[in-house]
Formats: structure tokens, sequence, C-alpha cells
């Protein structure tokens, strides 16, 4: 943003007045004070690390907060690492942010212990820290000396409830189940497994039989998927923790022509929506994506400007499915 100068200029008003028979005409001179140059203060930096652009998860974020920097008038520096599993590359990010001296840092963590001491490091800096979408580990928080930070997420264990009971609604029969799991240290994909498999096993007819990490990413869960049901052939019910792992799964089991196996995901991408719409998916949940971006920014301004915020902001999922979908 250019910085605004304004200038202005005396004015000199020259008054002649004639009196009678005097020697010659009275002047009178008068100046307006010049007033001071205005210069508009400085535009207060946030820097956004996510944890990558290939899901398009993290672009819908970025949508909501580039929303906030308009609205705000801040300047948003975006930082994603290649992949979601590249925790050193997001501790680097942290890293180049501080010798930015940014005001303040929004971020999504890959991993909930791992980031904790950079953040730390920024916070000291004087940086304002505000944490979205997978909760930094409390407890790892305080042994680092690290004052709380705001948490801006939905309620990820209700939001697999949801789609964990949707999947199990209407099984009458003996019935096993299989789920795909996000990145294991990271919070919000133990919420996840945990939501999901509650509601599962509350119908007494359902068994998971396999519960196997596939770190969020589609090629993986793609394989996982395949390993899994030539270990359990007879499973039928697959929660994934995320969309592109749902993506993944369906694309193995159309392949393989097993189509009579009900998947859900999370996230409520477009891809997604397109397969529930296809009849390939059976669910996903929308957490938006852009909303925590947005909230994640206007936290982080209000920080900078010395407000206090809310612990935590929680945000509502919504299950999608075909009814939905339409």
């Amino acid at each position: 943003m250019k910085l605004a100068h304004f200038f202005s200029l005396g004015i000199v008003s020259l008054g002649l007045v004639a009196c009678g028979q005097s020697s010659g005409p009275s002047v009178s001179t008068s100046t307006a004070p010049a007033a001071t140059a205005t210069v508009a203060p400085a535009v207060k930096k946030v820097g956004l690390v996510m944890k990558t652009l290939t899901n398009p998860f993290f672009i819908e974020m970025e949508k909501g907060a580039r929303r906030a920097e308009q609205e705000l008038g801040v300047s948003l520096e975006v930082k994603t690492a290649a992949q979601e599993t590249s925790i050193e590359q997001q501790i680097q990010l942290v890293n180049d942010l501080i010798s930015a001296k940014v005001d303040a840092i929004v971020i999504a963590p890959g991993d909930s212990q791992s980031l904790v001491p950079i953040l730390k490091k920024a916070a000291d800096a004087g940086i304002k820290i505000v944490n979205i979408d997978n909760r930094l580990d409390p407890a790892t928080v305080k042994q680092a000396g690290m004052a709380d930070v705001p948490f801006v997420s939905v309620n990820n264990d209700q939001g697999a409830y949801k789609a964990g009971k949707f999947l199990a609604e209407g099984v009458t029969a003996p019935t096993k189940a299989g789920i795909l799991e996000g990145i294991r240290s990271a919070d919000n994909a133990r919420q996840r497994m945990e939501g999901a498999k509650r509601a599962l096993l509350e119908n007494k007819q359902i068994k998971v039989v396999a519960s196997e990490t596939a770190n969020w990413k589609i090629d993986e869960a793609y394989s996982v998927t395949k390993a899994m049901l030539a270990k359990h052939p007879d499973i039928t019910l697959i929660f994934a923790a995320n969309d592109m792992m749902a993506l993944g799964a369906t694309k193995y089991l159309q392949e393989v022509g097993k189509n009579k196996v009900k998947v859900a995901g999370y996230d409520a991408l477009s891809e997604a929506i397109a397969e529930i719409k296809a009849g390939k998916l059976s669910a996903t949940v929308d957490q938006q994506a852009a909303e925590q971006g947005y909230q994640g920014v206007t936290l982080a301004v209000r920080l900078i400007k010395g407000e206090t915020v809310p612990g935590e902001t929680v945000i509502d999922t919504r299950l999608v499915t075909a009814a939905e979908a339409k």
C-alpha cells in the first residue's frame, strides 16, 4: 500500500483599504498556518503459514484470509510447505517470518508438537500467534513456557462423528469397517479418527477391523485402501479423515469394482461433492476452510491492536450427503 503525503500551501490575503486623505494605502497581510504533513501509519504485516496448496482445502483457507486482508487493511504474506508432511519446511517458514519481522503469524501446523519451539521464538520476538485448523498440543505449549495461543477450528470429533453416524445408519447385519487416518501426531487427525470410530461402534453390528494412516494423501490412501481390502476383503464401510484420502480410496474401489463399499470423507472439497453427486462417495463434512482463514487473520489483527480475544473460536460443521449436494 502506498503512503499518501499531503501538503498544504499557505494562503496569503492582501487587503487594500483607502482612508480619506491618508498618505498611502493601508496594507493588511494574513497567512494561514501551514498544515503538518500527515504520514499514514505503517501497514501491519501478518504471515499465514499453511500445510500445503496441493490440498484444495488450504486454497479455500487462503481465500478467507485474503478477504480479511482486504477488509482490515493489512498486508498478508502466505507461506506453504510442499506437502502436509513437510514439518521441517514449516518450521523454516516460521523462521523466515520472524526474520521478516511480521507483526503476527497465523498458522495451521502440520504437527501439534514440533512447531511449538519455533513459535515460542516468534512470540519472544513480540510476534502475535494465532493457531488455526490443527491445535497445538497444550502440554507442549505449557512446557515451552509459552502463553496460551488463541485457536480457531471446528469440533473435529463431532464433525467426524456425524460422518460415522451416517455410515452406520441402516446397518442391521454384522458389518466390517475401516478408517483412513491423517498424520497421527496431528491433533485434528486423532479427533477425527476417534469421533468416527465412536459413531461406528455405537452400532453393535459394526466392527472396526482396520485403522491405518495415509497421512492425508490421495496416493497413499489408494495404496493403504488396497492393502486394507487385501487383508479384510469384506470391509463395506470406510471413513477417511479428509477428502483427499477419501478420493484415493474411491479411486481404488472403482478400479476393482467394489461399488458397494460406502466411503465418507471430511472437508467438503468440490471434488468430493462431485463424487457424492456421482454416487461414488457417501458423505463429507464441511468445516468451512475459508471461515477459518478469515477468523484467524481477524484475531491476529485484534491481538496486534492489543485487544483481548477468545481462547477458542469454534466454527460449525455440516454433514454433506447426496441430498444436500444436489
